[in-house]
C-alpha cells in the first residue's frame, strides 16, 4: 500500500529543512545529539502513556554500573517484568530517547519495565551491549520479588537494535541456565550483519529516503562490530543461530517500507521453524521507527497498540 500519508508528510518536511537526512557525514555524539533533539527535546509529553512512578537505578555490569530506569504500571498484584533494550544502531539512544516506548509498553502491556542503558560504539563496540543486556537481565530475575513479583513472567523487548538484542539475550539465556524468559518483543530487529544485501531485498527497496537508510545502516555496523569476524557471530547477527529451539514465544513487528522489513520477517520464519510461537506482524505502508511515531500517525500509533497487544496476550 502507499507510504502513510502523514509519515509521508514528515519525510517530506525533514526532506526540505536542511537537516542531514544520513549520520555518515557527522560523528557518533553528533548523531546522538540529533537524535535526542528529534525524540525527546521537542516532544509532547501530553503524548506520553501514564505510568505510576519511574525510577532511575544502576544494576552491576561486567565493566561497571548500567544506568537503569524502572517503570511501574498503575496496577496493583504481581505483574510481568519487561526489561527493555532501546534502538539507535547500537551507537545512538539513550534512557531518555526512549522513554516514551517504555512508558507505552508498561502502561499497554501493564508491567514493570526496566529499561537499559548499555554501553554504545564505537567506545564500547560489540560485544559490550550484549554482556550490559545479559547482565541486566539476570539482575531483574535475581530481584523479581521487588520488581513485578511474578518469577514465571520476565520477558525482554527492544525496537531495531534494542530487538537484535533481545533476541540475543533470549538465546542467551536459553542456552546458558537461565533466566527463563516467557515472551520476547522483536520491534523491527536488525539480525544479520552480513554484508550481502540481495539477502534481503528491503534493504534495496526501502535503502533511501525513508528515515533509516543503507548508509545509516553500513555506519552503524561499521562502529559496533570493529573485527569482520563479528559479522556472523550469532550473538550479533542472531539469524545464524544453528539452534533456536526452545526459545522463549516471540512478537516480532516489521515495516512494509523499513529496510530492515525482510531480515526481521526471515528470523520470525526461523524461530517458528524451530518450533518456537511466533505473532509475525508486518505493518503496512509504515517505515523503521513507527513504533516511537504515534504522535504524528494514527496508522503508527495503532500499529505499536496492537503489538504490545500481542505482547500483552503472551504474558497472560
Amino acid at each position: 500500500m502507499p507510504l502513510d500519508p502523514p509519515i509521508a508528510a514528515v519525510l517530506d518536511m525533514l526532506a526540505n529543512s536542511g537537516t542531514p537526512m544520513s549520520m555518515i557525514d557527522g560523528t557518533p555524539q553528533q548523531a546522538r545529539e540529533g537524535f535526542r533533539t528529534m525524540t525527546y527535546d521537542i516532544r509532547d509529553p501530553a503524548t506520553l502513556a501514564a505510568v505510576r512512578s519511574v525510577e532511575d537505578a544502576t544494576v552491576a555490569g561486567p565493566e561497571g554500573a548500567i544506568p537503569i530506569r524502572i517503570y511501574r504500571p498503575d496496577v496493583d498484584g504481581a505483574v510481568p517484568t519487561v526489561v527493555f533494550f532501546h534502538g539507535g544502531g547500537f551507537v545512538i539512544g539513550d534512557l531518555d530517547t526512549h522513554d516514551d516506548h517504555a512508558r507505552l509498553i508498561c502502561h499497554d502491556v501493564e508491567a514493570v519495565v526496566v529499561s537499559v542503558d548499555y554501553r554504545l560504539a564505537p567506545e564500547h563496540p560489540f560485544p559490550a551491549g550484549f554482556e550490559d543486556c545479559f547482565a541486566s537481565t539476570k539482575w531483574a530475575a535475581e530481584h523479581i520479588a521487588e520488581l513485578g513479583g511474578d518469577a514465571g513472567r520476565i520477558a525482554v523487548a527492544g525496537d531495531s537494535a534494542g530487538g537484535n538484542l533481545s533476541a540475543a539475550v533470549a538465546i542467551a539465556a536459553t542456552r546458558e541456565g537461565g533466566p527463563k524468559l516467557a515472551a520476547q518483543l522483536l520491534i523491527y530487529p536488525g539480525v544479520d550483519f552480513r554484508e550481502d544485501d540481495d539477502l534481503h531485498p528491503s534493504r534495496i527497496e526501502n535503502g533511501e529516503g525513508l528515515f533509516l537508510t543503507s548508509e545509516d545502516m553500513q555506519w552503524f555496523g561499521n562502529h559496533y562490530l570493529s573485527d569482520q569476524a563479528h559479522r556472523h557471530d550469532p550473538r550479533a547477527s542472531v539469524l545464524l543461530a544453528t539452534d533456536l529451539a526452545g526459545l522463549p514465544p516471540a512478537v516480532v513487528g516489521t515495516g512494509e517500507y523499513d529496510p530492515l522489513r525482510d531480515e526481521g520477517e526471515a528470523y520470525a520464519k526461523a524461530l517458528e521453524e524451530a518450533g518456537v510461537k511466533v505473532a509475525l506482524r508486518r505493518y503496512d505502508g509504515l517505515i523503521h521507527g513507527f513504533f516511537g511515531m504515534g504522535s504524528w500517525s494514527p496508522a503508527c500509533a495503532a500499529a505499536a497498540t496492537d503489538l504490545c497487544e500481542e505482547f500483552r496476550t503472551l504474558l497472560g
